[in-house]
């Protein structure tokens, strides 16, 4: 299935659920497959010029686009709150890994990628409200919730790594 990106001209606040079937990817192992493959290829690049060069920014650009297209599908009642904590706190998670990796310091890195860590969290805790409310199906958030998990693992390691490196100095 084609997947039309976010950033198309269609403002998402005024798709309905119906509408946004047309939009809607089905997160399936296809899917993620397919992410997993275009980090891989930015991966093999090898060259970090930019936050956008890093695969933990390029993982949780996908999560948090993921968490938009599911958050369009829960009621409008919940426009001002699930909806809106769900969308704050995954778009937090590539914003603080970018501006940590803008501020050129190693110790302003780490801290904005626990920062990070913590959106992490806050968005999977937000996503398992909406299965326990009945406002989402465990089959829409499993795959969002197994990406929450991988991008935690890459959060962590990526921590250990730079104290590593701070600490060998």
């Amino acid at each position: 299935m084609s997947v039309k990106p976010l950033g198309d001209s269609t403002p998402l606040n005024t798709l309905t659920p119906e509408d946004m079937d047309k939009f809607m990817p089905q997160f399936t192992g296809d899917y993620l497959g397919k992410v997993a493959e275009r980090v891989r290829a930015e991966r093999a690049k090898s060259v970090i010029n930019s936050y956008r060069d890093l695969a933990i920014w390029q993982r949780s650009m996908m999560l948090a686009e993921m968490s938009y297209r599911l958050s369009v599908r829960l009621p409008s009642e919940e426009k001002y709150g699930l909806v809106t904590q769900i969308r704050r706190a995954a778009v937090s998670i590539p914003a603080n890994i970018a501006e940590g990796h803008g501020r050129e310091s190693t110790g302003s890195f780490i801290q904005f990628l626990r920062i990070s860590q913590g959106s992490l969290k806050e968005l999977e805790t937000h996503l398992l409200l909406t299965e326990r409310l009945g406002l989402a199906a465990n089959e829409q958030l499993q795959p969002l919730l197994a990406e929450c998990d991988e991008i935690g693992r890459m959060l962590r390691a990526l921590i250990r790594s730079l104290q590593d490196r701070a600490n060998a100095k």
